[in-house]
Order: C-alpha cells, then structure tokens, then sequence
C-alpha cells in the first residue's frame, strides 16, 4: 500500500536517496534479497504430456483394450483400425493444441528492456531486468515504465495506464498525494505502475515493487493458477464415455453368462463379447469431433475470428453471458468530440457552422493551442488533443493551414495545476491569446462572452448558463473543456497577463464513443437469450452512460464499482450479480471474482478484452475472447479465440457459429449410436436365439470406422440453420439426447431388425429351407452362412449411410431441406456403397473381410431393406409437422 504512504516516509523506508541513488554494493545486495526484476517463467508442456493429455480420455481406454483383446485373438486387422483411430484423435489435438500457453511469455515481454536509473550519483541507462526496491528511476515522455513506483517528482507527468487499468485517457499524476483511503489502480495517482507508458511530461520514483511482486506480477500469478476447466461438450464426451464404457462391459457380461448357460463355447462367446463390445463404442467418434471441430475453426476464421483451443468453438453455441470490457471493445478506444456550446446553446458536434463566427473562433481556438498532430495516416500527442484536430478537420479546419497563417508567436504550456494552457497567436496585425482548459480555471479568468458575434460582459445569469450547459455534458459522462480569447497588438506582455480578462468562447465534450454496430449486435444478443454485461476500469458514470446507450444498462442500480466490490464476499456478490449489468472501475481480481459469480449461476460466460488486465479474467471464463488488432500478447496469449477486427460484432457470428457447430456435432454423435445400437440388437438378439452371429468383429469395425465416419463428417458441416439464433441458449446440463431419445432407440431398433432380416432371408435362402419356422435350420452350410453374414453387413452399412439422410433435421423431410444442400454428405453415401461394393467384389479384400459375392437378387433385396429407414423416417416426420399443424 505504498501509495498511503508519504514521498518522505517510502524514502527512509525503503533506504534510499533521491539525489545519488543506490550505491552499486547496496544493489548487489537487494538483487540478492529479492532476485532480478522479471516475471517467473511457466513450465511448458512436453510433447509427451499434450499426447498423454489426448489419450486420457476412456473412450480412448476403452478402444485400447478392444485392439490389445483383438491382437491377441489374432484379430491383427481390427487392432490396427482401432490404433489408426487413436493415433488421428491424438494428433489432431496436440497440433490444434501445440500452442502452449504464452501468456507469461508475452507478460515478460512487456517488461522494458532499457530504465534509466540514479545509480552512485549518476544516472545510467540500465537492463530493465537489473532495478532493484529503492532504486531512484528517471521517467520521461516516450518510456515504459520498468516496475511499480511511488513517485517523488512530477512535472506535467501523465502515464497512459489502459492495458492495465481499462482507462482510456492518460493518467496525470501527482507526487504530492498523500491517499488515506483504499483507492482502486487506476485512482492511485502518486504511483506509477510496471510496463505501462509515459505520454507526457517527466517525473521521478523509488522502486517499490519489482518482478512478480508488480501489479503485472500479480497478473501472472493469477493466470499461472487458473485452472483449465472442461466445456459443456467435453463434459458430455466424457459422461458419454462412461455410460458406454459401462454399457459395453455390461453387455459383454450378459452376453458371456448366456453363452455359457446355453453351453456355447467359452473361446466364441469371448469373441462374441469383444464383437458386442466393439458394436458398443463408436470408435470413430473422438477423431470426428476432433476433426468437426477443427473444420469450425477454418469457418471462424473466415468470420475474423481465430479459435486458438477446439472445445471452444462449441462452447461459444451455450454462452448465455457475455462479459465484454468496453474500452476498444464496445468503444472506439478513441475519444471523439461530440457536443459543443456556443451562442447560449449546446449542440451535436455534427451542427457546427465554420460560418458562424463564434462557433469558426471556437474551433480556430481547440487547434491551434494544441500540441498534438493528426493526419489520415498518423496522429500523435495527447488523446483529448487528437480529438480536437479530429473534430477541426470534419470542417476543414486544419492544424498546418492555421499555423501557417497564425502562427504561434508565444505560449504558457499545460500544467497540472492551472489546468489551462495558452498560445499566442498572430491574425494580422493583431494577436490572439488562445486558451482552453478545464471550465472552473477558465471561469476565474473571463469577464466578457463572445454570443452572436457580439462581446458582451459576463453576468450571473450568463455564468450560471456556461456551468448548466457543462453539468449536461458531465451528466452524459462527456469530458469537458473550455475555450476563450483576447485580442492584444503586442506578444510582449508578461506572462501573468496572458491569462488575465479573457473572453469566453464555448466548450466541447468528449467521449470514448460506441462503435457503431454494436448495439444492433447487443439487441441480436438479448433476443437471442445472451444477457450483455460491461466490466471496464473507467469511471461509473462514464461506463454507465455508455452502457445505457447501447442498452446494456436501463437504471444506475444496475452498475456497481470496484469500491463497493471490495465490501462485498464472493457469495454476497454471487447472490447480487444476476441484478447487474455495468462492473466500473474495477481491477483485476474483481474481473475474475464477477466472472466466478455469473458461473456460480449456471451461467455459461464469455468474457472479452484486450488489455493486460483482462488476462486472468479471460482465463477464468469459459470463453475468453480477446482483440486481435488493439489486444496485447497477453490477453491473446489467455484467450480462447482472438478477435481479427476488433469488432463486438464478430463476436456474435462467432456463437451462431458456434451454435450450428454443436447442433451438427449433435446430429453426428446420435447418427452413430443410432447405428451402433443397430448393431448391438442384431448380435444381442441373435446369440439370445442361438444363432451365429449375423456380424464378426471386423465388419462392426470397418461399418464404424469407414462407413459411419464418411457421413458423421459431412453432417459435423451441414449447413447451419439460418433461424439457430431466434432460440434461448442450451442448458449446458440437458443431456445430448434431449428431445431425441426416441428417434434414437427407434432407429437403432430399426437398423438392427433389418440387418437380422437379410440374415435370416439368405440363410433360408441358401440352405434352401422353404419351411417358415424355425427362423433358422439347426445344421447351416458355412457358404450359406457366409452368404447371409454379406447381406446383414451390407444391409447395415448401406442402411446406416441411407439413415444419416434423416439426421439433417428431426422434423423436416429431406426433401423439403433439398436433397443436394449437402453435397458432401451425398458424396460420402455414394463412396460408402461404393466402397462396400468393392470389399464384397475384389477377392483379396473378399477373403480379408470373409464375404461372399452378391447376385443381382440380393442386390436387389439388400437395397429395398437399406431404403427403408428413410421411407419410415418420412412417415414419422410427415405425421409430426401434421399433428404441429
């Protein structure tokens, strides 16, 4: 709490002097004490742990034991299609997730390389990493600031503090203050701050805090100890993972004790267990999300957004709170002029007239006392300043033209405590002092007006105007300054009678305004169920009068401030947030403790910014988004997804996006168990009949690994639904099969019952049993059974492809979506029947696989069985939209 502290007291207590610095032996000790002035480093992840972390998953598990269960029953094929699969899964992440966390990386970066420093009564330029507690350190214009400081001296020193604090507007600082009372960061005006910049003026400061004992150290602390926790979708993998882990261990169990009770053999019924087993998992289906989620992220980024960690393109579709920083996010991170006041009346800056005489002086006034420069290509100096030249070249009123005209002849620079500046300027013969500043300095000065091109002497009334109309602009939480003149025939008067009996001209008011597509953005938000909260370091007012705008904020008890967060515990707020829209003048630790209290609701949290502030809560959320333009390296280097055009708006897109995204990672997961339940009915039915199995292992295998996958694919990139924004957002908790059950099961059933049938019909057919019971004859030919074993696998590979038609939409036919809307899921169909054709027609691949080669009969019959869960799919989605009707 240095900045409680008096210059003189953090002198004597940190043991230094202003005048020599520390002496080279005292540094040498202190570098001992505390170590060199740089963040602590954070280990990376090896090559092999990002694998490991791939693997850990029990679907994965699960597969391992069914392709060592597989080698050792001689079963080679199957073992290298299960490890082809997990090797893909595997590689796939760690690429998309080789990008280890460079937060810390980036945070050490922003430490300055250079300080200038009081050392053995010199000062000397020195490695940043080298300032040790009570160094004296020089600061001017242009320098970054190498570690925490209690400053000393100031002249004119303004530091601009908006990665770490969220401010806008150059910080003026103060040497002098003495704070009796917590003050938030970007309140502590007597202190100076790590990595951030000096803009103007000069100052002097005693090292407090260096390292990971700075503000920006604190920042890395906390983003070190973020953990990272899973999204809604991993968490259902992972839910999923079990159920059919312990479903497939079920069923082999079940299968096994009634193989044994019907006295089969102990050897085939463990086979007929690894062949359920493997029927149970989809092993397909961690490559497909993989891969579904990876083909997102290219579609992101074609909407300006770079998906820096898969699980968050789908978690972008459950985000129903949108935690967004409003400096350079819902703002242009660039103060505008946007009000003015003149001849008794306040008008929108796009009102003026360069006519008028009053309003052309006031705006000759604003540009030619200024210091900075603005042009299309660049600009530099103070922001307020810009803003000016800004709103002079709207109308043509530029800087180069009036100092080529009238030319500065003489000037009383800035200063903190007059709050006024003053130039001298030649028109003509004569010359006008120009001064502008802050209203209640400037009213001390000025007795007459300039109204309606008349001069007319300052009354009361007049006076109370100029104040009334600066209240309004305050009210609306603008920055306001006042500009005035007199007319002299000689510069050479002193300087205390520059500023003496001037004229008032008018005043202007400025703000960080809105961009100007976010508030359609924020209204598509609210109607889509996204609730739009703004968490800045600005000012309450100025961030509530933004908010209110935007219509993010209707009533000022919707804002709260850091002050008031500082009273409040992280369960006191968790029960106040859902009645706040607006977090001003916040730090840090409030961003994550606010972003902890929307998750303690259930909420599922996206939180933009771009600052170095902004890091620990982006890490914190379950999206963090930050800026791609204006964004440090380390706010990307926390993110989940990096914005490329800065624009809230893309933000929006991105969870429609994201959206689709899991509705199509939905249709694709249920599209495979549909046909693994298919499965499952077939073998489970016939070993409860005492039949030989209708599948071997290798078939299930290529059906779920070449067949499904094809398809699964091409439904992960359907084309997303245009209405997928006019819905709430999902509940993270509701199961992936909500609402889709039935269909589920029904399918399933469906697919295996026609796969039991082909068996049954080429059994009876190639054993020339003309006899309608038993199903099946007690002695079977092993060419028949062969035979009928191609028909049930063709019949369930070309059923499932023919099925992944009805998975498009639950409720519309597919005709009505168009059949050819998905082109690449046409495409898959026909490669898939192609490729099962091959397996049964090529006799290498026909002994490989133990399949029979069909006649055209068969063909014929296995392609009306394979048609029929589109026709029944039909029916049901016909009688559906008719009893909606």
């Amino acid at each position: 709490m240095w900045y409680k502290k008096s210059k003189e007291e953090t002198i004597k207590e940190l043991d230094t002097n202003i005048s020599t610095g520390l002496s080279s032996e005292e540094v040498e000790k202190r570098k001992e004490k505390y170590g060199l002035n740089q963040l602590a480093a954070k280990k990376q992840k090896s090559l092999f742990k990002m694998v490991f972390e791939q693997l850990n998953d029990i679907l994965i598990y699960i597969l391992l034991a069914a392709a060592v269960a597989s080698g050792f029953l001689g079963e080679i094929s199957d073992s290298i299609i299960i490890g082809i699969v997990i090797i893909i899964n595997a590689v796939v992440g760690v690429i998309q997730e080789s990008k280890a966390e460079k937060a810390l990386d980036a945070l050490k970066k922003l430490s300055t390389p250079k300080a200038l420093v009081k050392r053995n009564g010199e000062v000397k330029e020195i490695s940043s990493t080298e300032v040790v507690p009570g160094d004296v350190v020089v600061l001017d214009a242009g320098r970054f600031i190498p570690c925490d400081l209690r400053l000393v001296e100031t002249a004119n020193l303004k530091v601009e503090e908006s990665a770490l604090t969220g401010e806008s507007v150059p910080v003026e600082k103060n040497a002098d203050l003495t704070l009796n009372e917590e003050v938030p960061l970007g309140d502590q005006k007597n202190s100076a701050f790590m990595s951030t910049l000096v803009t103007y003026g000069r100052g002097l400061g005693v090292a407090v805090g260096t390292g990971m004992n700075t503000e920006i150290g604190k920042i890395a602390k906390m983003l070190d100890e973020s953990g990272n926790e899973q999204t809604p979708l991993q968490k259902k993998l992972e839910e999923l993972g079990k159920v059919l882990g312990i479903g497939a261990l079920a069923i082999c169990g079940v299968m096994f004790v009634v193989g044994l009770l019907q006295k089969r053999p102990v050897f085939e019924m463990f086979l007929t267990s690894i062949s359920l087993a493997v029927a149970a998992i989809p092993e397909g289906l961690p490559a497909i999300v993989t891969i579904v989620l990876a083909m997102g992220v290219q579609k992101m980024i074609k909407r300006n957004a770079i998906v820096r960690k898969l699980p968050a393109v789908e978690t972008l579709g459950s985000v129903n709170i949108v935690c967004s920083d409003k400096t350079g996010t819902l703002t242009q991170n660039k103060m505008t002029v946007t009000k003015f006041f003149a001849d008794d009346s306040l008008y929108n800056i796009e009102d003026l007239n360069p006519e008028n005489p009053v309003q052309k002086l006031l705006m000759e006034n604003l540009v030619l006392c200024n210091d900075a420069t603005f042009s299309t290509d660049s600009e530099t100096g103070d922001p307020t300043e810009i803003a000016l030249l800004a709103a002079g070249n709207k109308f043509n009123i530029l800087k180069e033209d009036l100092d080529a005209t009238h030319t500065r002849v003489n000037e009383i620079p800035f200063d903190s405590d007059r709050k006024l500046m003053t130039t001298v300027n030649k028109y003509g013969d004569k010359y006008y002092v120009m001064t502008k500043g802050a209203i209640d300095n400037l009213l001390t000065i000025i007795n007459k007006a300039y109204i309606n091109g008349e001069l007319v002497n300052l009354t009361e009334d007049l006076k109370d105007q100029i104040i009334k109309a600066s209240y309004a602009m305050s009210e609306d939480a603008l920055r306001v300054l006042g500009a005035a003149y007199k007319v002299i025939d000689s510069p050479d008067i002193s300087i205390e009678d520059l500023e003496k009996d001037l004229t008032f001209i008018g005043l202007v008011g400025m703000i960080d305004p809105p961009r100007l597509e976010v508030k359609d953005s924020i209204a598509l938000c609210e109607s889509a169920g996204i609730k739009t909260i703004m968490i800045t370091g600005d000012h309450k007012k100025t961030a509530f009068a933004i908010a209110k705008e935007l219509n993010i904020a209707t009533d000022e008890s919707q804002s709260i401030s850091g002050m008031e967060l500082d009273k409040l515990s992280q369960e006191e707020l968790n029960e106040k947030v859902d009645n706040l829209r607006v977090f001003a003048r916040v730090s840090p630790e409030h961003k994550v403790m606010i972003v902890k209290a929307f998750k303690s609701k259930g909420n599922i949290v996206s939180m933009t910014g771009d600052g170095v502030n902004d890091a620990p809560s982006l890490k914190a959320a379950d999206i963090g988004v930050a800026m791609g333009i204006t964004g440090t390296d380390v706010a990307k280097g926390a993110a989940d997804m990096v914005l490329t055009d800065d624009n809230f708006s893309t933000i929006v897109k991105a969870i429609e996006e994201g959206r689709n995204i899991f509705n199509n990672i939905k249709k694709s997961i249920l599209f495979l168990l549909s046909c693994n339940i298919g499965e499952i009915i077939s073998i489970f039915l016939s070993v409860l009949l005492k039949w030989p199995t209708p599948l071997i292992p290798i078939h299930i295998l290529w059906v779920n690994l070449i067949t499904d996958t094809l398809p699964a694919l091409s439904l992960g990139v359907d084309p997303g639904d245009p209405g997928v924004m006019d819905y709430k957002p999902r509940n993270p908790k509701d199961s992936l099969f909500k609402g889709s059950t039935v269909s589920l099961i029904g399918n399933g059933i469906l697919i295996g019952l026609l796969t039991l049938t082909a068996f049954v019909v080429g059994i009876k057919v190639y054993t020339k049993s003309g006899v309608l019971f038993p199903l099946l004859p007690e002695v079977i030919d092993p060419d028949a059974l062969e035979h009928a074993q191609t028909m049930s696998f063709v019949v369930l590979s070309v059923s499932q492809l023919v099925h992944s038609l009805n998975m498009r939409n639950e409720n519309k036919s597919i005709f009505q979506i168009g059949l050819f809307t998905n082109k690449l899921l046409i495409g898959s169909i026909l490669i898939g029947i192609f490729l099962q054709d091959v397996i049964i027609t090529v006799p290498f691949l026909a002994n490989i696989f133990k399949v029979h080669d069909l006649n055209a009969m068969d063909w014929l019959f296995v392609s009306i069985l394979s048609l029929m869960p589109l026709l029944v799919n039909e029916i049901v989605k016909a009688v559906k939209r008719a009893r909606n009707k």
